[in-house]
């Protein structure tokens, strides 16, 4: 395996469904990708490209291989590194209303125990400049570092919602970005993702957290889901108030319009009350 055999990567956005992008293409047997996202670009550039190389194990028939990982769309120095690696890549960026993101990612880390009820200390910018959920919505700002790099016909960018709207036409859109031909892919058995199945609380989860290690080898057996069972409950997420998406607008406002600008399409509903994005979110792995 070589890195000019690499052919593209998708580069993000977070909770924007790229992992229903990813297991789209995978269910095409002329396309390889890796299951887990490697941030080889971003958080795992020290472990060198012999490493990199290894993630890959793409089988006869494969015509066009990929990954997907969602940090290498926020991460300033990942567009560089890219570039001087892959100069002839293909990106794909998939882009989500950038308040709707937010909060997806913060109810996401609330799930895992990682962040509390206190909503406003994560995601209001008078509170909480320079952290995942702000920064990773900033496209504006992101895909004009890319494009310092790379010519613009290089980079492919979808909107979360018109996939939500058109999932097989977007789908499609990609395809032919990659040079492939139409494709129906098959529905997930499952949803990808589930944000409303039973958790731990989250204060619960850090109080077990010590036991983890103790814990893991019962993971699967009969024991293990009958005591989770009666200790998860129905996640109760914070609201996103009114004020706060107030905050938000004005935070994004300048670069949403940026963004706007260099791909050609008007975003302004971006800029308004909710975006009306429903349970069909879930069905792509989005929240």
């Amino acid at each position: 395996m070589r890195m000019n055999e690499i052919d593209f990567l998708i580069i993000g956005a977070a909770k924007s469904a790229t992992t229903w992008l990813q297991y789209s293409l995978q269910r095409d047997p002329e396309v390889y990708m890796p299951d887990p996202e490697l941030h080889y670009f971003s958080r795992e550039f020290e472990r060198g490209d012999d490493w990199y190389l290894s993630q890959f194990s793409p089988g006869p028939g494969v015509r066009l291989i990929g990954e997907k990982s969602n940090s290498y769309l926020d991460m300033p120095e990942a567009a560089g590194r890219i570039h001087a690696a892959l100069p002839d890549i293909r990106l794909v960026a998939q882009l989500r209303n950038p308040i709707e993101r937010a909060y997806s990612d913060y109810c996401m880390l609330f799930r895992r125990g990682t962040v509390d009820r206190n909503i406003e200390q994560f995601l209001s910018p008078r509170k909480a400049q320079g952290n995942r959920f702000l920064v990773g919505g900033l496209y504006g700002e992101q895909i004009a570092r890319f494009l310092d790099h790379f010519p613009a016909e290089r980079l492919k960018v979808v909107l979360f919602e018109d996939t939500l709207s058109r999932p097989e036409a977007m789908l499609n859109e990609v395809r032919g970005f990659l040079g492939l031909g139409p494709f129906i892919a098959p529905p997930l058995a499952e949803k990808v993702k589930d944000k409303e199945a039973p958790v731990l609380d989250p204060s619960l989860r850090r109080l077990l957290k010590p036991f983890k290690s103790a814990v893991a080898p019962l993971r699967g057996t009969r024991l293990f889901q009958t005591l989770r069972g009666m200790l998860a409950r129905p996640t109760r997420y914070e609201p996103l108030t009114p004020s706060l998406r107030a905050e938000l607008l004005d935070y994004y406002a300048d670069d949403t319009a940026r963004l706007g600008r260099m791909i050609g399409r008007d975003l302004s509903n971006w800029l308004h009350d909710p975006a009306g994005e429903d349970d069909h979110a879930n069905r792509l792995g989005a929240a």
